[in-house]
């Protein structure tokens, strides 16, 4: 069990675990960071949803023996220092669209929303419905039609 070292929302940390233990958990319980949520540990809520490389993954499904020194894992609490605000556009389109209700699928939901903005833009395209329909995170207050037209004012802003 070698000592692992990555980036986590723009620092270095190291990590001595067991390669088989899941980021998620590496995240939360050894890290200390909490934005990321356990929902279903299976890769199917989408709660954890953060973003590796820039990427939206979910760190539920990868143990720590995947993740290089090469990588940069993002979540909740990073994504401002991404754009150098206070809050990144997405996270300011939730509280203009009052999205959270309980708010547990909230920073997942928000990360998959900045991933899937940041893909069809550099495609040259803008955002539709058909584009969020992509998005396969699970809220089970059912804050659907909130989160669509925070994703469309959020990507306005990005």
């Amino acid at each position: 069990m070698p000592p692992r070292t990555f980036k986590v929302n723009g620092r270095p940390v190291t990590v001595d675990i067991e390669d088989d233990v899941r980021l998620l958990w590496v995240l939360r319980d050894v890290l200390g960071i909490t934005g990321p949520k356990y929902g279903c540990g299976i890769n199917v809520c989408k709660a954890c949803t953060s973003h590796i490389n820039g990427r939206a993954f979910n760190p539920c499904s990868v143990p720590v023996s995947a993740i290089q020194p090469t990588d940069e894992v993002t979540t909740i609490e990073g994504l401002p220092d991404t754009v150098g605000a206070d809050l990144h556009p997405m996270q300011e389109a939730w509280i203009d669209r009052d999205v959270p209700q309980c708010g547990y699928c909230q920073p997942g939901q928000i990360m998959a929303a900045v991933d899937l903005v940041k893909k069809v833009q550099a495609d040259g395209g803008s955002i539709t419905d058909d584009d969020i329909d992509e998005i396969r995170n699970m809220c089970a207050c059912g804050t659907y039609s909130r989160i669509r037209e925070a994703i469309k004012q959020g990507a306005e802003n990005m």
